[in-house]
């Protein structure tokens, strides 16, 4: 087996290109949940 760093860096960009789709999964879940909250909370008269 034969240690070649090179494809490290080649591998650079498909690293890059999963933590985005990460953020941005977590960014629809994050905004998605605001939304359900907003819309099926219930209103008090208290506050």
């Amino acid at each position: 087996m034969k240690f070649l760093p090179m494809n490290f860096v080649n591998n650079l960009v498909y690293m890059a290109a999963g933590m985005i789709g990460i953020f941005l999964v977590m960014g629809v879940v994050i905004l998605l949940t605001y939304a359900l909250n907003k819309l099926f909370s219930k209103k008090s008269d208290d506050q």
